[in-house]
């Protein structure tokens, strides 16, 4: 876990850094700063496409009464798409671009899917999977059920009393 944290905090911006230094070298300075703007424009209409593509295939599955499990997944990895292109940089803007692609996202969505399946991330999501846990995280606040208009409380108070407002 260590050197994966170093090389991505450490050697990654310093090659990042490097890739821009040598296209200001070939190109020019502002014409690189110009292009790593046009890029990062460019990847965010992109972001915002797909992005929306997967809130309705969500919402399509869960219509269907099915998990959206490999919809999240794509979520996730275009969550990791936008952060990567965020930074400035050829290099982190071209693995976004990949991950945009939904061929190349589904290639790196099946490891996950077989990851998540065996619960390699368990950890992770216990810490946020009932009102207390592990860590003594607990959520607060109630919400509305538009079906049957039930405020439900992961606190374990009772608001049938309190009116509440509808989003």
């Amino acid at each position: 876990m260590g050197l994966v944290l170093f090389l991505l905090l450490i050697v990654a911006p310093l090659l990042e850094l490097y890739v821009i230094i040598q296209v200001a070298q070939v190109i020019g300075g502002w014409e690189t700063i110009a292009l790593l703007v046009i890029e990062s424009a460019i990847g965010a209409w992109l972001l915002k496409r797909q992005g929306l593509s997967v809130i309705r295939r969500v919402a399509e599955a869960v219509d269907q009464g099915r998990v959206p499990g490999k919809e999240m997944v794509d979520g996730l990895l275009l969550l990791v798409a936008g952060a990567l292109m965020l930074a400035p940089g050829f290099l982190g803007d071209v693995i976004g671009y990949l991950l945009l692609l939904p061929p190349t996202r589904a290639v790196i969505r099946a490891p996950l899917m077989r990851r998540f399946d065996k619960g390699g991330f368990g950890r992770f999501g216990s810490m946020f999977a009932g009102a207390a846990g592990p860590a003594g995280s607990t959520f607060v606040g109630s919400f509305r059920v538009r079906s049957t208009g039930d405020i439900i409380d992961v606190s374990g108070r009772d608001h049938r009393d309190r009116p509440s407002i509808e989003p």
